[in-house]
């Protein structure tokens, strides 16, 4: 699934109880999620909700290396809110992702309206600590 997938989709739903619904069906497709991967370096600080993003760099000779996470929640929301997450950066390169907004493309979805402002705040959270990811592996290939 992509992120025109996703919009695509949100686009179709007008009533935002049927759009929770799917936001929660997304997050019934995040893959299974180690228990060892729910560990204190994973969690990511900042959310109401227990969240997990872990990360693998991936690297073939020669090119870039490119960010691949899995991540989990406690919350059936947020669990939804991290597959959209995970459909825009996951699988691609540090500059790639630090050239993405995903803030606006939530902003676009409607769900600076319709989340609760620690939601919010904890999207914003899981935000930063991918991009920081990011910014840490473009340092370390300069």
């Amino acid at each position: 699934m992509t992120i025109d997938d996703i919009r695509d989709n949100f686009s179709l739903l007008e009533d935002w109880d049927d759009r929770y619904r799917y936001v929660i069906e997304l997050g019934r497709t995040l893959a299974p999620m180690p228990d060892e991967e729910h560990s204190a370096e994973n969690k990511v600080q900042g959310c109401v909700s227990q969240v997990w993003l872990s990360r693998r760099w991936d690297r073939e000779a020669g090119k870039e290396p490119v960010l691949n996470y899995r991540g989990d929640s406690d919350a059936h929301i947020v669990r939804g809110l991290i597959a959209i997450l995970l459909t825009l950066y996951s699988g691609r390169t540090p500059r790639e992702i630090l050239s993405l907004d995903a803030a606006a493309i939530f902003d676009e979805f409607g769900f600076r309206d319709h989340l609760t402002p620690q939601r919010s705040n904890g999207l914003r959270s899981m935000i930063e600590r991918i991009r920081s990811d990011a910014r840490t592996a473009v340092a370390a290939t300069s």
